[in-house]
């Protein structure tokens, strides 16, 4: 795979940005931040709206319409950033974890969870 490393730096600083302004808007007043309106109501209504996105993100890729596609997957990952916070993760976590599957086949990955599943089951 051929990365752009400064293309991947960028993005990397714009998800620890984007991640930071959702922490100073955590606590804001929720009549005036989206952001806090959504921790106010909860864990279940920052989950809600995940759900939502993913079947938008969906819709948009079954349309085939590539820039709203783009505005889908954006809403979504937003979402999700939000859920990330609420458990008290970053971004980075999400990184080093696609870091640690990087050069693994999909299917080695999958296989080494269901074998981690198991032990965890006991069987």
């Amino acid at each position: 795979m051929n990365h752009d490393n400064s293309k991947l730096i960028t993005s990397n600083d714009t998800l620890a940005r984007l991640a930071a302004v959702i922490e100073a808007r955590r606590g804001a007043d929720p009549a005036h931040s989206y952001v806090a309106r959504l921790f106010s109501k909860g864990t279940d209504a920052i989950l809600k709206k995940i759900g939502e996105e993913a079947t938008e993100t969906v819709m948009a890729a079954k349309d085939g319409d590539r820039q709203k596609i783009i505005y889908e997957m954006a809403d979504l990952w937003f979402h999700s950033m939000l859920a990330l916070s609420a458990f008290g993760l970053r971004p980075a976590d999400v990184l080093t974890e696609l870091e640690r599957r990087e050069g693994l086949s999909g299917l080695e990955e999958f296989a080494a969870r269901k074998l981690e599943t198991r032990e965890g089951e006991g069987t």
